[in-house]
């Protein structure tokens, strides 16, 4: 029996050999980008770009609890998958929650897509279709990318500001997306303010009802569903308590009302992150394949 014991190991370490290799493909990185200025802090992004580009772009919103990381900090095997299929990868980096607000963040994340579009031919990508991707707190600003998207300001001097926002496909996990209507979330104050971990994430005035009501408005993707928003795919856990799979239901129900592409995948159990999501990634892949290459 010792040679089936030899054969099952050998097995294993093929296939640990092949899933070694596949979430580390070949990749060119330029780390640090910088594509603006908040509170006096450098505003940067990782571009990741594969062996074999297939000339399209995805912006990956690097943000969980609207917090994000540093220039080289976003691991290639986490989006091998986008990158097997040629994708060049834009890892948007902003400054973490409290030091900036949630809305000065989404209009960080909003300079970064004008900046990609105005440098696209540098990168070798098509300025016409760019994704967007993320989770959690990538997804909701995924989601205001893809809602309060619109052109630039022709007369701007600052050329990046001149250049559209617009995304063309998205695919994300768990966003909030009603930000007035937490629902079942552990974060919902009972009161109908924001989120009761992330109250100074919203500024001095997130504590008085009327401006909360404002500021929360402006910030919920599911107020700002318009009739050209793009495709959007969403992954989201039944058993998410930090954000609900009311969340994605309530936004996918308004965007088709609204004669919009959402495609919703429920993971049975899954709460607000689970290990085997990596490989959905491969269906984003594939998402986007649908929705910027045809």
């Amino acid at each position: 029996m010792l040679w089936v014991v030899f054969t099952i190991i050998g097995i294993a370490a093929v296939a640990a050999g092949l899933l070694w290799w596949y979430f580390h493909p070949a990749v060119h990185r330029t780390d640090g980008v910088v594509y603006g200025v908040r509170h006096e802090k450098d505003l940067t992004m990782d571009i990741l770009r594969p062996g074999k580009p297939n000339g399209f772009g995805i912006a990956l919103m690097v943000s969980g609890g609207w917090k994000s990381g540093g220039a080289g900090e976003t691991p290639g095997w986490l989006i091998a998958p986008l990158l097997r299929r040629g994708y060049t990868v834009f890892a948007v980096c902003h400054i973490s929650q409290p030091e900036a607000t949630v809305m000065e963040i989404v209009e960080d994340v909003n300079r970064g897509i004008r900046f990609i579009r105005l440098h696209s031919a540098d990168y070798g990508i098509d300025p016409s279709r760019i994704g967007v991707t993320g989770g959690s707190a990538g997804g909701h600003l995924s989601l205001m990318l893809a809602t309060r998207g619109g052109p630039g300001q022709a007369t701007a001097t600052d050329p990046v500001d001149q250049m559209s926002n617009t995304v063309q496909a998205v695919a994300i996990f768990y966003p909030v997306t009603d930000l007035l209507n937490l629902g079942s979330s552990t974060e919902n104050p009972g009161d109908g303010g924001p989120p009761k971990s992330f109250v100074k994430a919203f500024g001095p005035q997130s504590t008085n009802p009327a401006a909360w009501k404002e500021i929360g408005r402006d910030m919920s993707p599911i107020f700002h569903i318009t009739s050209n928003m793009p495709p959007v795919l969403i992954y989201h856990g039944d058993a998410d308590t930090l954000t609900p799979l009311d969340q994605s239901e309530r936004f996918q129900a308004q965007a088709r009302a609204a004669g919009r592409t959402v495609d919703l995948v429920v993971h049975p159990g899954g709460k607000h992150g689970w290990l085997t999501m990596v490989f959905d990634i491969r269906k984003f892949a594939a998402w986007f394949d649908t929705y910027l290459r045809r």
